[in-house]
């Protein structure tokens, strides 16, 4: 049987690391597609065994190259997404056009399936300009081609991520933490090996015209990570409710940073679960069990943030109480 064809999208993100470690190791070739080819080739050169990745440069999202990188593909996967806009990087270019267009090359190609990764709990989010977006272009991609998929993810976490390992940064520094919306908004994480496992599923099976909720084992509210976070880093803070108000304006200030800790926008977001929704089916229903557990894992790498570094992990169980 001829080898799959995998071309990715958005590969030097957490997942796209991961799925190209696992995608290698299971004899895939794999084309990823980064804008900078310089920036991009340090980190994503040691994922692959030799002879497994191709890394394109592609800027602008040209149509011609994009047509030309998916007609020699049997699988194309789009993992690009933002947190927050940009000068550059605005939220309908990203999660609306270009699934929009990469769904149309794919179903006027005739590929075998085309895989986009969206995100979970962002159908009742309809304040968000992120939310909108993101369903925006789901829509889009189950409008063009049939055999599409689209994965859901809840917060995605690992030792590459944007979210736990930025959360246990401002901990270790900051005297007190402040909870949105009292700290109850509820989670259901993944690990991104559970994700990436789902991933290469959808890809060796026959899977097609799906919508997939991708959740963790667990049910977690933002309060209840921020504790678990700050018994894996051995700290003891403040969790302080913040009042609505409040926080909008600090959102307001946060986003200004170059790389905002908060925008008004991921303020909006924190108001919704982020949780099944009941809409679809979930990784469970189709067999597809995600087993790492939060706190395990965390515990795994938080002592880069723990008082001595690598050497707390010698005396960890016996410095937090």
């Amino acid at each position: 049987m001829k080898q799959k064809e995998i071309l990715l999208f958005g590969a030097t993100g957490q997942i796209g690391r991961n799925l190209i470690r696992k995608l290698s190791k299971n004899n895939y070739k794999i084309t990823a597609v980064t804008r900078n080819i310089h920036r991009a080739g340090y980190k994503l050169k040691t994922q692959a065994n030799p002879g497994y990745l191709e890394l394109v440069e592609l800027e602008n999202f040209n149509f011609e190259k994009i047509e030309s990188l998916v007609k020699n593909c049997s699988i194309c996967i789009n993992l690009v997404g933002i947190l927050y806009e940009s000068k550059k990087n605005h939220f309908k270019t990203i999660h609306t056009d270009l699934p929009n267009m990469l769904s149309k090359v794919a179903n006027n190609l005739k590929i075998e399936k085309f895989i986009h990764v969206s995100a979970l709990g962002i159908e009742k989010a309809n304040d968000s300009n992120y939310a909108t977006s993101k369903l925006e272009g789901e829509k889009k991609v189950l409008e063009n081609f049939n055999n599409s998929i689209v994965l859901k993810p809840s917060i995605v976490y690992s030792v590459d991520d944007k979210f736990t390992t930025n959360f246990m940064t401002l901990l270790s520094r900051l005297p007190f933490m402040p909870l949105y919306y009292n700290g109850k908004t509820k989670f259901a994480p993944i690990h991104v090996s559970d994700l990436v496992d789902i991933i290469v599923k959808m890809i060796e099976t026959n899977n097609r015209n799906l919508v997939l909720e991708c959740i963790g084992p667990e049910i977690i509210s933002f309060k209840e990570i921020i504790k678990e976070l700050l018994v894996s880093i051995g700290k003891n803070r403040l969790l302080i409710p913040l009042p609505n108000p409040i926080a909008k304006f600090s959102a307001k200030i946060f986003q200004l940073l170059p790389k905002p800790i908060l925008t008004e926008d991921q303020l909006k977001l924190l108001k919704y679960d982020n949780i099944s929704s009941g809409l679809y089916k979930t990784n469970f229903d189709l067999g597809l069990f995600s087993k790492k557990i939060f706190k395990n894992e965390i515990d795994k790498y938080s002592f880069n943030w723990r008082t001595g570094g690598q050497f707390s992990k010698i005396n960890k169980s016996s410095s937090i109480k």
